[in-house]
């Protein structure tokens, strides 16, 4: 008998065994706990912690907070045109739901497509003036899909220092080699474009208009170098689709290279709607392509038939009228100026983005609290979202905004800025 205990004792199966793997298991987690707690404690203390307001209200340019926080204005959505909360916007995604259920409880591929999701590729397809188009969940998941899917050893793949991280996490999936250049530093990128000309195909990544910076990319002398050195063009839209040129199809339409850009990836979750959902939208056998190897689109559940509802109604209104997205330019502009004539720094140019740089993250953090005291909405950005010494306040205008909001805007951060010594 003893033999037989020894035995299972030596294979963890003697008196007490069971109860052995929960006490390890037990001190694991404690181990992890006391981590993780000194690791959240340590964000607490550089003040860069980021806590979540609860709205209790739709979205829009007036909020209610959960806690009774009533008549806030809001200035940190990506409601860029102000359809979140449309009537239209919303009647359609009731009709989609009415109709087409809550969701296809599956892929594209095995059963999650219906009409509504080809009539929406085709859609936007037709809004960027390209061949075709694919839907993702999110336009995080079109940049982890593309580069994998379309680069192979043999190419490169040059990326903007300061891109989005989908684009940068996109372009660590991929097994092509790889090139950052300056922020929007034409030189550097002519340099890397040279140093590339021994790979197969040459692919510059570049957002639109960069979100923390609100500054727009020099696309015009992008697609000239890529046409020199016979590269192709990808940008991220999703902080431009909706709003940006005549009609608002983009950094591309603004600039006047929409036939020398070949691949656009952008979102439904900002201007479009602002409910979820992104997109890639080029040639024809690209699309085909990512429908047969961008793992995000083959193992991810169809996007819901109420979002595809709210962003192709969103798609209707911007095709019909350009009106709402002619507003931005003045309500930016109104903003921006009377900022800077109260002495702030406004990071980027013409852009709806207008990140308040203050470069203390304790600071930025003080000051958004202060904000919301007196009715206004902003958040702090600090490290990791933005670069150690350079947080800030990021402001966003919306079409939906007053200019009797923009002027309240302006004063609250005046008051608040001489508080604490920004001004």
């Amino acid at each position: 008998m003893w033999r037989v205990a020894a035995v299972r004792a030596l294979r963890g199966g003697g008196a007490g065994a069971p109860g052995a793997p929960r006490a390890a298991s037990a001190v694991a987690a404690a181990q992890l706990r006391r981590r993780l707690e000194s690791e959240l404690e340590d964000i607490r203390g550089a003040g860069t912690w980021k806590s979540e307001r609860v709205i209790a209200s739709r979205q829009g340019p007036h909020l209610r907070l959960a806690g009774g926080g009533a008549g806030i204005i809001n200035f940190c959505a990506n409601n860029y045109l102000g359809l979140s909360s449309h009537p239209e916007v919303i009647r359609a995604a009731v009709e989609a739901l009415e109709k087409f259920g809550a969701g296809l409880s599956s892929v594209r591929f095995i059963c999650g497509t219906q009409s509504i999701h080809k009539d929406l590729e085709e859609k936007i397809a037709r809004f960027h003036q390209r061949e075709d188009a694919i839907l993702y969940a999110s336009c995080f998941d079109a940049n982890a899909g593309i580069f994998e899917a379309l680069l192979t050893p043999e190419d490169a793949v040059l990326s903007d220092e300061l891109n989005h991280a989908s684009i940068i996490d996109g372009i660590r999936l991929c097994k092509a080699n790889k090139y950052r250049y300056k922020h929007m530093d034409m030189q550097d990128l002519e340099a890397k474009l040279k140093e590339a000309q021994k790979h197969r195909l040459r692919l510059v990544a570049t957002d639109g208009a960069f979100s923390m910076d609100g500054d727009i990319a020099p696309l015009r002398e992008i697609c000239q170098l890529a046409q020199k050195y016979d590269a192709l063009v990808f940008i991220d839209e999703c902080h431009a689709t909706g709003f940006l040129g005549p009609s608002g199809r983009g950094t591309d339409e603004l600039l006047g290279v929409m036939d020398k850009v070949t691949i656009i990836n952008s979102t439904l979750g900002k201007a479009l709607g602002g409910a979820a959902g992104g997109y890639t939208t080029g040639p024809k056998p690209l699309i085909d392509l990512l429908r047969q190897r961008s793992r995000p689109y083959l193992f991810s559940n169809s996007l819901p038939p109420a979002v595809v509802g709210c962003a192709s109604k969103a798609l209707d209104l911007l095709m019909e009228s350009n009106a709402i997205a002619q507003s931005m330019a003045a309500k930016t502009q109104r903003f921006r100026s009377k900022m800077a004539a109260a002495g702030f720094t406004i990071s980027g140019k013409d852009h709806p983005i207008c990140p308040v740089m203050l470069g203390d993250a304790r600071l930025a953090s003080v000051m958004a609290e202060d904000m919301l005291n007196r009715g206004i909405y902003v958040i702090g950005f600090s490290y990791p979202v933005v670069p150690k010494g350079k947080a800030r306040i990021r402001v966003q205008i919306s079409a939906v905004h007053s200019d009797e909001d923009i002027d309240r805007c302006v004063e609250a951060f005046t008051e608040v800025g001489r508080k604490h010594g920004a001004l």
